[in-house]
């Protein structure tokens, strides 16, 4: 089924999760569409089975807290990132609840982590102003890149090149065999003093860098030339939250939530926004990801994680 306009305009929530008592921070659909998993600041990893629509078990971090979790391409193992006692990144085993590796190596926090589409490469941004480049199968880092300031980042869907955001105002493009060689594209953007970028993400096609802020507004860029596209506004986010924008797999529209509960979706090509989705959210939408192979999306806030499915379809 393609998704259209009305399409979009006709999706609902169909199921609403109460797993959590606070707030999720990140959630990562499995490559085949098949799980979803949650990493919240009550220190919990919830995997959610996507066709059962049904939690599958509880994990928990209390010691060093989780955030950013992302999924390896083994189903069963994630990488995540730290939110307490030190900034170091962890990659589980689900299957038995225990660490494989650690990768230590970041000063402050990690506020970025993007794991390759195609190989056991990931990478991750940290406050402390770095950007490194991990092998899942070694705990030193393969590669450390100096910024100038807080960065975001992340892999284009072939894994050749990485896009890094530096201090909310330019995007910068590595050929991954010879980033220390430096960018070979940089792109200036526009300085907005109102907010700061809080992500990054290509589209599945990889023609579309999308950029997400903690202010009123997103962007879209074209990714090999770094013209700004369109910029999409009119959502809530007055207290600068960091919101969760995303594409859909088709690369053809953007969406985002909004500190009311509301999602927000425009057209990618026209820019036109084509629907807004209220999933009666408590708080603010920090999470919003698309299921990259069923006609699903998920959605996150304070303490609940809903999925939306066609209204006719359930």
């Amino acid at each position: 089924m393609k998704l259209t306009d009305n399409v979009l305009r006709s999706f609902r929530v169909a199921k609403v999760f109460r797993e959590n008592s606070d707030k999720i921070n990140c959630f990562d659909f499995s490559p085949n569409g098949e799980t979803v998993i949650s990493s919240s600041d009550d220190d919990s990893i919830v995997l959610y089975d996507c066709q059962e629509g049904k939690p599958k078990r509880t994990l928990y971090s209390k010691k060093y807290g989780v955030d950013l979790i992302r999924y390896t391409h083994a189903a069963n193992t994630v990488v995540y990132s730290s939110n307490k006692i030190d900034d170091t990144i962890r990659y589980l085993s689900l299957h038995d609840n225990k660490y494989i590796r650690y990768f230590p190596g970041h000063t402050k926090r990690v506020v970025a982590l993007s794991m390759s589409p195609v190989d056991d490469t990931f990478i991750s941004g940290s406050l402390d102003k770095t950007i490194r480049l991990w092998d899942l199968r070694s705990p030193n880092c393969q590669g450390l890149m100096h910024l100038q300031g807080k960065p975001v980042c992340s892999f284009d869907p072939e894994g050749l090149i990485f896009a890094a955001g530096v201090n909310s105002e330019m995007v910068k493009l590595y050929d991954l065999r010879s980033f220390d060689k430096g960018p070979f594209a940089t792109f200036k953007m526009q300085y907005d003093r109102t907010c700061e970028w809080t992500g990054l993400k290509f589209s599945n096609d990889g023609k579309l860098i999308l950029i997400s802020t903690n202010g009123g507004f997103i962007r879209l860029i074209d990714a090999f030339k770094g013209a700004v596209l369109h910029t999409f506004g009119g959502y809530n986010n007055s207290k600068a939250v960091t919101l969760e924008a995303s594409f859909t797999p088709d690369s053809q529209f953007i969406m985002i939530g909004s500190e009311d509960g509301k999602i927000h979706v425009w057209n990618g090509e026209s820019g036109m926004k084509v629907a807004v989705l209220d999933g009666k959210h408590t708080g603010p939408i920090t999470c919003l990801q698309f299921n990259p192979k069923f006609m699903t999306f998920a959605s996150a806030c304070s303490n609940m994680v809903r999925k939306w499915v066609l209204s006719s379809s359930e």
